[in-house]
């Protein structure tokens, strides 16, 4: 299983990081050869933060080998699709080929999300599907000249995007999907992930049957004509090294609810998605996604020592998870 890091690119609101920081910390994530990425999250007025593609941009510079990309893009249906086809085709240049899209619709849910549809005029039930008119029209603009696509939501005619991407035959485009409750509702994300993505992001955690979630969509996958195992599987998680384990989550709840909404992250929850403990209970704890079938996972450090943890993530836990 490779491994990811993840960084806190909200937590400069609020004392976490700094963007000076960040690009210190991706430049150790790829001279250090420990990760496969690094990765940034992406809200525009639903959690605010550092804009992810200008990061990202940033990074690409400050990198060679590590690919990059959000995770995951909650912002992805709300962004012009050609703009952002564009956009993103001159960060793969400069990233030399590395990057990995993800999108996702976001949580709808929120006050901010409120605010978000109100200002673009994005209804919550139209969420997903522009982002599968999204997916396949920026598979097409990535490797085709004068397109025209006409959509539920979207149209366009004879648009040719230039530069091309460097990663060919286009870079991949992977969908976070977290949905609980309705069965129904979740066999239709996975559906969506079979039929649409080159990968699948998911926080859902081990303990919530997240390896039955992967046969499902590797089994849909095979329904839809593909090869199952083209799919990459990609785990977003947290990580709190403390050998005082109450402490590392106590943190790491705080972090949560600042980087989130307060008073919403139950203790299980919290030590559900946080790898904390000694650096044996972490790595131990991690191993388990290995064992479900993931890829790869991402971790961030959920603490206000962020280059403090990756030291240590470095140093003591990745040489446990060999």
């Amino acid at each position: 299983m490779k491994i990811g890091l993840t960084l806190s690119n909200r937590g400069v609101l609020f004392g976490v990081t700094t963007p000076a920081e960040m690009l210190a910390m991706a430049e150790i994530a790829d001279q250090s050869e420990a990760f496969e990425s690094v990765w940034v999250g992406d809200s525009l007025l639903g959690k605010p933060r550092m804009e992810s593609i200008a990061l990202l941009s940033g990074i690409a510079a400050r990198t060679k080998r590590v690919k990059i990309g959000p995770a995951c893009m909650a912002s992805f249906p709300l962004r012009d699709p050609v703009l952002l086809a564009y956009q993103w085709a001159s960060l793969d240049l400069l990233a030399e080929g590395r990057t990995i899209l993800v999108a996702c619709t976001g949580i709808v849910s929120q006050p901010g999300a409120k605010v978000e549809g109100q200002l673009y005029n994005v209804e919550p039930k139209d969420r997903a599907g522009r982002l599968v008119e999204w997916v396949t029209l920026l598979k097409r603009l990535w490797t085709e000249d004068n397109v025209t696509f006409e959509g539920k939501h979207y149209r366009c005619e004879n648009v040719t995007i230039e530069p091309k991407p460097a990663a060919k035959p286009r870079p991949p485009i992977w969908i976070a999907t977290n949905a609980f409750g309705d069965p129904k509702t979740i066999q239709r994300t996975h559906r969506r992930v079979a039929r649409h993505a080159d990968g699948y992001q998911t926080t859902v955690f081990v303990e919530h049957g997240v390896a039955d979630r992967i046969a499902e969509i590797r089994s849909m996958a095979t329904e839809e004509g593909r090869d199952p195992n083209s799919i990459y599987t990609h785990k977003y998680h947290n990580i709190n090294v403390n050998e005082d384990r109450k402490a590392g989550l106590a943190e790491s709840k705080q972090f949560l609810e600042t980087y989130y909404t307060p008073d919403t992250f139950s203790d299980e929850m919290v030590a559900g998605w946080t790898a904390s403990g000694s650096p044996q209970e972490c790595a131990e704890h991690l191993l388990r996604y290995r064992a479900a079938g993931f890829d790869e996972i991402t971790l961030r450090p959920t603490s206000w020592d962020q280059m403090g943890q990756l030291r240590r993530i470095i140093d003591e836990v990745l040489p446990l998870m060999q």
